[in-house]
């Protein structure tokens, strides 16, 4: 997040732009909003005396450096175009006027171009969009302006398109007409908001869906401000809440308005104080700075072996490794009785031993316990993992600690386990094969013998985000996948800016040691979800939640989501179309976890409605996790 707030003025109309950056500057701006051509310079392309007019649609281009275009201006569309007029000239003059504006914008370089966004029909509004955003070159973004909240008594005297009752109902929730928009012009990543702060606010949760788009700017009024005791603009409690929850989006403010107290600067002043007030970021926020919905591919580290800097991110996690030495406590003290602690001694294995975190934390436990470690056994895969274990062993552990160097389902153990301790868990708990893991090595844990963890549960939840969905079709599919790979596989990401649509839901669980007579981590789920706004469904978010020992838990559902533990990110299962659900609706989506001898995968459909999916990545045509 930049360490000031990047603040704009808007300004209606601009006799001489030199003045106008002079005194947005002088007051602490950082840009200006303003209009591409005078508000006023209706042109007339059909017919009518203005035809053939000959001037300059507006100022030159000379007036500034391509420097300043390009950094210090908005530009404003012309307030009189009506793209989605009924009446041919109307409409015609409008597309003709739009295209001159939005390519005299490009000319100039500028970064956004700003266009209210009416109710009503907006299709030949999007066509044109669309049109330009394919013909222009240059990467330029269309801030659409829309209110965060639709006043139903204040509309315009006379709505084009609106006919019916449904509408009607669109005059009421913006967000249906951004929706419409964005879903005509394919929800292309250059469309951002410019979402305009309102007197009344609608409720948290429409809020909420406000903070899954893509909003680059929060228009504020000086009409929204209040005086407070020494005649200064501050805004209401509501209001500050509203915009101090959109700066998580790193987002710019607009101010529009004209001056209502001491001095413009007063207005930039009180908004950047919003800025540096914010809450400071916990644990998880800090560690995931700038991971911020980037799209990572889930490791696998039983097929490859991590690296170190990989490692000694993880090991830096606090708290998983105190909930680990807690567990491994608990279990000891449940079974070597107080009065058998000077005799009686345990055999510990640590599976997937990494780079010896878990062998500290449980040798820490026992010591803690008063319970005499016979042996700990270091079962590690990876040979370079097993170099800094040895040494650790010379330093430290001594012969307490035997590494061994070999998968863990195909080493021969000498004498069987009381406690055998592992952290094989994936961001959807078992996409990193812990159940095929542990079930290979169960073998070498006594019939009594406890497994840490005990079990452990995924839970999936429907997710909406026009980012991540943009960032998934960004991708290019490996050599030799079909086209809709990208959308086949899942991404562990940090979600940011998205909205869990409903609860996230339990999915597969696994419980260790598995002592079923045929044991089969396939597995088939079908779950449903409530939606109580309208929404659209980018993909499903995947958590887990873990038991390492009785009440001792891990978890990252957003919930029950363990303090302070950043050592995994949520799991993405992109679809492939974006689905439009209607309030009240309800989505149900199917997951399978497949296995073979080599390969572990997941495949999904969803239904809604009459919509119904195709089966994402059928076979494992896309994705598959290597056993």
């Amino acid at each position: 997040m930049s360490s000031r707030l990047s603040c704009g003025r808007d300004f209606h109309c601009c006799p001489d732009i030199f003045v106008a950056l002079d005194v947005a500057g002088k007051k602490g701006f950082d840009f200006v909003c303003l209009p591409l051509v005078n508000p006023r310079f209706k042109r007339e392309f059909i017919t009518g005396p203005a035809k053939n007019r000959k001037c300059a649609l507006t100022r030159s281009d000379m007036c500034l450096s391509s420097q300043d275009w390009n950094s210090l201006v908005v530009g404003k569309v012309s307030p009189w175009l009506k793209l989605d007029s009924s009446h041919y000239n109307t409409r015609k003059n409008s597309e003709l006027a739009l295209k001159e504006e939005l390519t005299w914008a490009a000319h100039l370089g500028l970064p956004a171009v700003l266009i209210n966004l009416p109710s009503g029909n907006v299709s030949n509004l999007a066509q044109c969009i669309s049109e330009q955003m394919i013909q222009s070159f240059h990467v330029q973004q269309y801030w659409i302006k829309v209110p965060m909240l639709s006043a139903r008594d204040q509309c315009d005297d006379v709505i084009e398109g609106l006919d019916s009752p449904e509408d009607g109902h669109l005059q009421d929730d913006t967000w249906q007409w951004w929706n419409k928009f964005r879903l005509l012009c394919d929800t292309n990543k250059r469309l951002c908001l410019a979402l305009e702060l309102t007197g009344d606010l609608p409720s948290a949760s429409v809020i909420d869906r406000w903070m899954s788009e893509p909003v680059k700017a929060l228009v504020v009024s000086t009409s929204l401000f209040l005086t407070n005791k020494k005649g200064y603009p501050v805004l209401s409690k509501v209001h500050q809440n509203v915009i101090r929850k959109f700066f998580k989006l790193d987002i710019q403010v607009i101010l529009s308005g004209q001056d209502r107290h001491k001095s413009i600067r007063a207005y930039q002043q009180y908004l950047e104080h919003l800025w540096q007030t914010q809450e400071p970021l916990d644990t998880v926020g800090q560690f995931a700075k700038g991971y911020e919905d980037f799209l990572q591919c889930p490791l696998q580290p039983l097929m490859d072996n991590l690296e170190s800097q990989t490692y000694e991110i993880f090991e830096k996690d606090p708290f998983k490794y105190s909930q680990y030495q807690k567990a491994v406590y608990r279990a000891l003290v449940d079974r070597i009785p107080l009065e058998d602690r000077d005799t009686e001694e345990v055999i510990l294995m640590v599976v997937g031993a990494g780079r010896g975190p878990l062998v500290r934390a449980s040798l820490a436990a026992a010591e803690e316990v008063g319970v005499k470690v016979k042996k700990l056994y270091a079962v590690e895969k990876n040979p370079n993992a097993v170099i800094t274990l040895r040494n650790i062993q010379e330093e430290e552990w001594g012969d307490k600690v035997e590494i061994v160097s070999c998968d863990m389902r195909e080493w021969s153990a000498p004498v069987k386990a009381d406690i055998m301790v592992s952290e094989l868990l994936g961001s959807f708990g078992d996409n990193e094969l812990s159940p095929e893991c542990l079930d290979g090595a169960q073998n070498y844990l006594k019939d009594d013998g406890i497994s840490i963890p005990q079990k452990y549960t995924s839970f999936l939840a429907p997710l909406q985000s026009a980012k991540l969905y943009n960032e998934v079709r960004s991708f290019k599919p490996e050599s030799g996948k079909p086209p809709e790979a990208i959308y086949e596989m899942p991404y562990v990401v940090r979600l940011h800016n998205s909205i869990i649509l409903s609860d996230p839901k339990p999915c597969f669980t696994f419980e260790h040691p598995n002592r079923d007579e045929v044991i089969d981590n396939c597995r088939l789920e079908s779950l449903t979800f409530d939606l109580e706004e309208n929404c659209v469904v980018h993909g499903f978010a995947g958590y887990f939640e873990s038991n390492l020992y009785k009440d001792v838990m891990l978890s990252i559902v957003p919930e029950t989501h363990s303090p302070g533990m950043f050592s995994w990110f949520p799991i993405l299962f992109p679809i492939k179309a974006p689905v439009s659900v209607d309030q009240g609706s309800q989505i149900t989506i199917d997951i399978w976890r497949r296995c073979s001898s080599k390969n572990v995968w997941y495949e999904w459909a969803f239904h809604c409605g009459g919509q119904v999916s195709t089966i994402h990545n059928p076979k494992g045509r896309s994705y598959t996790i290597g056993l």
